[in-house]
């Protein structure tokens, strides 16, 4: 039996989308200019140039009430796209109204559109519950907002876009 290597511990990462000054300030510190924000009453899109290697420009919606972030990654040229949209689970709020905090509960869903919708960072959660960076509740809601993200994207053949826009949630890409 193999014994599966040790997970990196970390806090829950925190990002903020400052709507008013058109920024995005990412876990790390960085803050990056965003091109787009929109708002709808169940949520917040951001699009946004990134210098990562692997992708150039990025879009997410924030949705608050199913304490999701989805995203998509429009990846350079060469790279291997191995998801349709990502999909953090964590807490989405406005802190203030021109402010929205992400903060970051370890699980991710990864959506193959009509294919498949995997979850990943399980053995994050459980890291960051045994360390104390977050507590039962919480992980909790992380585990159950997940899963019912799973059914509702499942139950609507593999399409988070069908799924969302039966709770009227529309969302618009690029």
């Amino acid at each position: 039996m193999t014994q599966a290597s040790p997970v990196h511990v970390h806090p829950p990462k925190i990002e903020y989308f400052d709507t008013a000054a058109r920024t995005n300030t990412d876990p790390k510190g960085f803050v990056r200019p965003v091109e787009i924000y929109r708002e709808e009453p169940w949520g917040l899109y951001m699009g946004r140039h990134s210098d990562h290697a692997s992708f150039h420009y990025l879009e997410s919606w924030l949705l608050p009430e199913l304490s999701l972030r989805a995203s998509k990654l429009h990846y350079n040229p060469g790279v291997e796209k191995w998801q349709d949209v990502y999909i953090d689970v964590g807490a989405f709020t406005r802190e203030t109204p021109t402010r929205w905090l992400g903060v970051d509960h370890y699980l991710d869903l990864l959506v193959r559109t009509a294919r498949d919708v995997r979850l990943v960072d399980v053995d994050e959660l459980l890291a960051a519950h045994s360390t104390g960076l977050l507590d039962a509740a919480q992980c909790q809601s992380a585990i159950e907002n997940a899963t019912a993200a799973v059914d509702g994207i499942a139950a609507h053949g593999y399409s988070l876009e069908a799924w969302l826009s039966t709770l009227g949630m529309d969302l618009t890409w690029r």
